[in-house]
């Protein structure tokens, strides 16, 4: 009967989550005006700052270690080694040693945050590796080199045990402050008010290593159903006003509180709030059942189920970050002749500025300016770009029809990308008024918005598949937005080397640029 059960749970997750992708009910604009009330944008003001994720710290924590292991282990060598042992022998041993140590801390769980914060009931872990790491580094050493010396070794042992000690004790001390302070918690909005929400966070003040900071309650029913304050933390708003508050503070994660029977409910709950950039995870720590454990994550010992995950996220964005850098500057530094050329031409053939600003939808559906070389008679130029361009329109100039089929009106985003606006690869950001006929995108795709969990780019999945230039009918609108979710699911970092290299080759065909 469990496993039945279990493969059915399962089962109807993913029926969950395909139903929100190809589901039909509209989704709220997130740039019409909604109006937070005073207590919900004092809240959000609070929690503006970007706060200090757990994965990111411990991923740092592990170099900091090693490289603490690894000068332990030097100036041991450099003070009481064999004076004739080479400097590249004591480096590489030493240094597998240390990386060793961190390697045999992580088979420990000695980099869970739990016993980061509590190094006192670690202690025998931080030494077994410790020991272990000088030891087999002290093998090495004696059958490519010699052993070291008697006062070198156990300098090294001894040393390296108690700076790792205090360091970890040092280290404890500031995550408990950095907890209270609340630059290292996840935020988290519970959805849904009432018994359900109390419970869920009576059951989250129980853990004892937890770090969720509940910012506040959501709810669309009255106070009749719905107390203004439940389990000490306010109701703020509705689930329309929840989005505009995600979009002001920085949120890591939306619990619904819901039972997982109330499918429908949660259902048209996760169609209104797919399109934030946040983990949602539905509350289960009221349901009796219980499936296999990797239906669940946990905080603490709180179950939820994982409905959507946050996009490209901790040490996945600092590497996407660090691509976006590498190779937009790469691109400036081959392509400044193009880009001074085409700001000539630009400027010597048509009167008014050289570069085009234009606000477009970025991440989080935040408004930004994207830099393009103008290619459109200044006095006839559309910021909106509410009307497309189209083939032979007049307003485009001689020099900018050249530019836009072959792209290199473009080419100033690489700016746009070191900024930070914009990453290299990404669903391309549309105008804030774009429209397909007389409608916006998001009145033809229910989940238009979804495609802004992650930044825009220079190039994308779409546009390498041909979909470039006008958008003049639903299908192709919802064509682009089709890959460009497949590529916010299945992004990796190879991906987006495919995409980038692919560009070039696919900007040979024109046809559907004008």
């Amino acid at each position: 009967m469990m496993s039945k059960l279990e493969g059915q749970e399962q089962f109807d997750i993913e029926a969950l989550r395909r139903r929100v992708s190809d589901g039909v009910a509209s989704t709220p604009d997130p740039h019409e005006p909604v109006e937070l009330n005073p207590l919900a944008r004092q809240v959000a003001e609070q929690f503006r700052d970007e706060n200090y994720s757990p994965s990111m710290l411990i991923g740092q924590y592990r170099l900091v270690e090693f490289l603490l292991m690894l000068a332990v282990g030097l100036m041991a060598e450099l003070l009481f080694g064999p004076a004739e042992r080479s400097l590249a022998i004591r480096f590489s041993v030493i240094g597998a040693g240390a990386a060793l140590v961190v390697l045999l801390l992580q088979l420990a769980d000695a980099y869970q945050i739990p016993s980061i914060r509590a190094p006192g009931r670690t202690r025998m872990r931080l030494l077994g590796s410790w020991v272990i790491g000088v030891a087999i580094s002290t093998g090495i050493l004696l059958a490519a080199d010699g052993a070291p010396t008697i006062v070198g070794l156990i300098v090294w042992l001894v040393g390296g045990a108690c700076v790792l000690l205090i360091e970890r004790f040092l280290t404890a001390f500031a995550i408990r402050n950095w907890a209270r302070n609340g630059i290292m918690e996840r935020r988290a909005v519970i959805v849904g008010g009432g018994q359900p929400a109390k419970e869920l966070a009576r059951a989250l003040e129980r853990q004892p290593d937890n770090d969720i900071r509940i910012c506040g309650i959501f709810d669309d029913r009255g106070s009749d159903r719905s107390p203004e304050v439940v389990a000490g933390y306010p109701k703020l708003g509705t689930f329309a006003e929840l989005v505009e508050f995600s979009r002001l503070a920085r949120i890591d994660m939306l619990i619904i509180a819901l039972p997982p029977t109330a499918e429908d409910r949660i259902l048209q709950l996760i169609r209104k709030l797919w399109v934030l950039p946040v983990d949602i995870r539905l509350a289960a720590h009221a349901n009796r059942l219980r499936f296999r454990p990797r239906a669940y994550s946990h905080v603490g010992a709180v179950p939820m189920f994982d409905i959507f995950d946050k996009p490209i996220r901790d040490w996945d964005s600092v590497a996407k970050r660090a691509f976006d850098i590498f190779f937009s500057m790469l691109a400036i530094v081959f392509l400044w002749p193009v880009m001074l050329g085409v700001a000539l031409a630009v400027k010597l053939t048509s009167a008014g500025p050289i570069l085009f600003v234009q606000k477009r939808h970025g991440f989080n559906n935040e408004i930004i300016n994207v830099l393009k070389f103008r290619s459109m008679y200044t006095h006839l130029g559309d910021p909106t770009a509410k009307l497309a361009v189209t083939k032979g329109d007049p307003r485009v100039t001689p020099v900018g029809r050249f530019i836009r089929k072959s792209s290199l009106d473009e080419l100033p985003q690489f700016f746009n990308v070191l900024r930070g606006d914009l990453s290299l690869v990404g669903p391309r950001p549309h105008a804030v008024q774009a429209q397909t006929g007389d409608r916006k995108y998001v009145d033809v795709v229910e989940s238009y918005f979804a495609r802004h969990r992650v930044k825009p780019g220079v190039t994308g999945w779409a546009q390498i598949n041909g979909l470039r230039g006008e958008i003049d009918t639903d299908e192709k609108i919802r064509a682009r937005i089709t890959y460009d979710l497949d590529y916010i699911e299945n992004w990796s970092l190879l991906f987006d080397l495919k995409i980038l290299f692919l560009t070039p080759i696919r900007l040979l065909n024109t046809d559907n640029a004008y």
